[in-house]
């Protein structure tokens, strides 16, 4: 099973192929068929807080990349921050052009989703899409199970160490785009 961490930075997981930009640009396809040589040779993407580097259209093209590289029923799993969350300290770090932690500046962030406009990327990409976290327009934070085995996602209600006593300081909109 060949499953590959997009934008892995200090991640490193077992049976996971641990990529960076430079070594797998979402947008240019080149990139992908030097690492996984054909279509259809992935089983699952694993994206955490990545796509809000990307313009809306360029997260549709990566999406489209992605799916044309999964295999049948082969799956993406993407985390990225969630504009509906209210937590002023979050929409600072996490806003475009926002400071961001050191590790992962916002200055570079491109788009501050909700989950209506991060599921569209994906199902204009031609894939189902399934919500596992995020709040929605009132700001309720919605869960339903995921399994980390499957895919990591460290910036979670049940991962994050920001995450204290049922106070939320740290969530993503988390989704599995199913080819």
């Amino acid at each position: 099973m060949k499953k590959v961490v997009i934008g892995a930075g200090h991640s490193n997981y077992d049976d996971w192929v641990s990529t960076q930009e430079k070594d797998l640009n979402l947008l240019d396809r080149s990139d992908f068929y030097k690492l996984f040589r054909s279509s259809e040779s992935v089983d699952v993407f694993l994206a955490e807080h990545v796509f809000e580097h990307l313009t809306l259209d360029e997260g549709v093209k990566a999406a489209k990349n992605l799916y044309l590289f999964l295999k049948k029923d082969g799956y993406a799993r993407i985390a990225v921050p969630d504009v509906y969350f209210k937590n002023e300290w979050y929409h600072n770090m996490c806003k475009p052009g926002g400071p961001g932690p050191i590790e992962h500046p916002a200055y570079t962030h491109k788009v501050f989703y909700n989950y209506k406009m991060l599921t569209t990327v994906f199902i204009s990409a031609g894939f189902e899409v399934d919500l596992l976290e995020y709040c929605d327009e009132k700001g309720r934070f919605h869960f339903n199970y995921w399994n980390p085995e499957q895919g990591m996602i460290g910036r979670s209600l049940r991962f994050d160490t920001r995450n204290d006593n049922g106070k939320l300081g740290m969530v993503s909109i988390i989704i599995d785009a199913k080819k």
